[in-house]
């Protein structure tokens, strides 16, 4: 038994039969003396429904999940290399790609009798935006064991709304110059003031973003506070379930013993009860016998007595 195996296994199967299929798995490991690797068993996290259909996509869609790599990998290119006019044409059909991708895992997860959500349906779609944006993010879901949905990078240019007119420089016609100092402190000053606007707007992003980030650390570490206390609560319940199991086996056996003793006691109880109406019957016999015994050697002196009468 090994890692890899046990979490192929266990993240084929619907959320509902996690746990216990995680439990089995880890008491095996434990049996075998590998408490390292029942530990880490354990510790594998029961996947959302979003995150359970979209490694069902993967597992059910091998041809799929490769081409959405590749258009992932052309995306990114297409960013780095600022090409405006491949980046429009693949970030169209980012758009239709993913939206199929969640409807078909979605009807995988219905066929599977576990139907999911609009919002879990948006939640895998946004796992294949992120898969597309990260080479990283593409890797870990094609492996078909997430136990939660992936997240876009904010400003991934390709997954935005509306892509930037992004081209190479074009050769622009030289216009009349303006007379000299017409208008230069006027448009210097608008020039300026549309920077600082521009700064401003950016610092109010980032602190946004900063924000979004930092509520999304706060939830992320409750999350995981939350699930370490699941955890905790289920071992001394699987704890308590296997001494309560423990003991129900003992009286078992005990009520079996006690049935077993009792049996004996009566089978005991009728022997003696037997026995001792055999002793009162023989009892009864020999005080008959002694009665006889005595009335024949009375008889017998009689007999002799006279008989010595008769002969002196």
């Amino acid at each position: 038994m090994d890692l890899d195996a046990v979490a192929d296994e266990l993240y084929g199967l619907s959320p509902g039969d996690f746990t216990s299929a995680r439990e089995v798995r880890a008491k095996s490991a434990r049996s075998e003396g590998d408490r390292e690797l029942a530990e880490r068993i354990h510790r594998l996290r029961r996947p959302t429904l979003s995150a359970w259909a979209s490694n069902l996509l993967v597992r059910d869609q091998p041809e799929e999940t490769r081409r959405l790599l590749q258009l992932g990998q052309a995306l990114r290119q297409a960013t780095e290399d600022l090409d405006g006019d491949q980046l429009r044409e693949l970030s169209a059909q980012q758009r239709k790609v993913t939206s199929a991708l969640a409807r078909q895992a979605a009807d995988l997860a219905r066929q599977a009798g576990q139907p999911i959500s609009e919002d879990a349906q948006r939640e895998v779609q946004e796992t294949l935006q992120a898969v597309l944006a990260d080479p990283e993010a593409g890797h870990v879901w094609a492996e078909g064991r997430l136990a939660k949905p992936l997240t876009a990078p904010v400003g991934f240019p390709a997954l935005s709304s509306r892509v930037p007119s992004i081209a190479r420089p074009a050769s622009r016609r030289k216009e009349p110059a303006a007379p000299p100092g017409a208008g230069s402190a006027t448009k210097s000053s608008a020039r300026t003031a549309d920077l600082e606007a521009a700064r401003a707007r950016r610092r109010a992003q980032q602190e946004r973003l900063e924000q979004a980030r930092q509520r999304a650390a706060e939830a992320e570490r409750e999350l995981t506070e939350r699930e370490e206390r699941l955890t905790a609560v289920q071992d001394e319940q699987r704890q308590a379930e296997e001494l309560a199991r423990d003991a129900e086996e003992r009286i078992a056996e005990l009520t079996r013993a006690l049935g077993e003793a009792e049996g004996e006691r009566n089978r005991a109880r009728d022997a003696a009860r037997d026995a001792r109406d055999q002793a009162r019957e023989a009892e009864h016999a020999v005080q008959e016998a002694r009665r006889s015994a005595r009335e024949a050697t009375t008889q017998a002196r009689r007999l002799a007595e006279q008989l010595r009468r008769k002969t002196s």
